[in-house]
């Protein structure tokens, strides 16, 4: 079994919850779905689609970007399905979507909120997507949106204030080498067995899609204004620390379980692992910019997104008071982020090999 990642989004349905504060991530979605319909009419072979066809999303949180990622997948296979069989799809093919997370994921919220009227059969599948979830040769299209940047696990010595690779932040800023190291062979590492687990459950010829978030290379995290807030984060946990709030001890063993990986970096992991042919490699224009430059509205939507894992390490009231104070850090540096690097979204179409 792959070990459960220790990332998890706020579940519920709530004002701080993942479900209500993840439209950054669904524009993503919407921008590159032109690119998407153009990639599966061009690389999904006719063949595969028979009277059941089958999607997954791996790392689906609980909604609701994980209904329109499949409905955008379905939509664009029934369309290739008409225009190269004259048939009409609704009467032909079945479709089974199983959605993917871990065991910890609040799957409640995420069948609460299942779309009316939809045309699939669904199924929740629990567990680490660092390895085998499904049978093999069982999916036809699989789908990892905004979760092909997490690590199984913080990298070996990086949380050890007796350890040379000792990480005195709490992400991977880019600017230390040997951390950056330690991080992208973790990613390397993680990245390679999951790549292995989708190529054994997709058939022959099958689909992985990647929309998710990374770095043009040579651009360091902390250059980028996701990285900054991530910095903004950190910083406010040392204020709390001062304020002896919490544990200064507890602070300096805290990390991220993320990289984002520079292009580069992703192709050569990708080649290297050698199931999957690239056949797209997309740099996607987001209709947010790289993010909604308001600082309120990053501070929720990182808590969205990292708040439950602060929590974990620090509890909910220090959780809360940390994105107080990054909001004010976001004012006061708001002309610095705006000024910042722009980071990557991407779209990446891979075939089976």
């Amino acid at each position: 079994m792959a070990p459960t990642p220790q990332w998890i989004m706020i579940g519920g349905n709530g004002p701080e919850s993942y479900h209500q504060h993840s439209s950054y991530q669904g524009a993503l979605l919407e921008a590159a779905k032109e690119k998407m319909n153009e990639a599966i009419l061009a690389e999904l072979s006719l063949d595969l689609i028979s009277d059941r066809f089958t999607v997954a999303d791996f790392g689906c949180a609980s909604g609701p970007n994980t209904f329109v990622s499949v409905q955008n997948v379905i939509d664009a296979v029934e369309d290739k399905y008409r225009k190269e069989t004259g048939q009409n799809p609704v009467e032909n093919i079945e479709f089974q979507v199983f959605f993917n997370d871990n065991t910890t994921n609040d799957f409640n919220t995420l069948f609460q909120a299942l779309p009316a009227g939809r045309r699939y059969y669904s199924a929740g599948v629990p567990g680490s997507f660092f390895g085998r979830v499904l049978p093999k040769h069982s999916v036809h299209i699989g789908v990892l949106s905004y979760a092909f940047h997490f690590t199984s696990k913080i990298p070996k010595g990086i949380t050890d204030r007796d350890s040379p690779l000792w990480n005195r932040d709490m992400h991977c800023t880019g600017f230390n080498k040997a951390v950056k190291k330690a991080y992208l062979d973790q990613y390397s590492a993680d990245t390679k067995n999951l790549l292995d687990a989708r190529a054994e459950e997709l058939v022959p010829g099958g689909l992985l899609l990647l929309f998710g978030s990374g770095l043009r290379d040579g651009v360091k995290m902390s250059e980028t204004p996701k990285g900054m807030v991530m910095d903004f984060m950190g910083a406010s946990l040392n204020d709390l620390a001062q304020q002896a709030v919490i544990d200064q001890d507890k602070v300096d063993a805290f990390c991220t379980p993320v990289y984002f990986a520079e292009e580069g970096e992703l192709r050569k992991i990708i080649k290297e692992n050698g199931k999957f042919t690239i056949e797209a490699f997309e740099d996607i224009i987001h209709p947010k910019g790289e993010f909604q430059l308001d600082p309120k509205i990053l501070a929720v939507s990182f808590r969205a997104c990292c708040g439950a894992l602060l929590s974990a390490h620090f509890g909910v009231d220090t959780m809360r008071k940390v994105f107080e104070l990054v909001e004010v850090k976001a004012r006061e540096e708001f002309s610095r982020i705006q000024n910042a690097k722009p980071g990557m979204q991407y779209f990446i179409v891979l075939r089976k090999n």
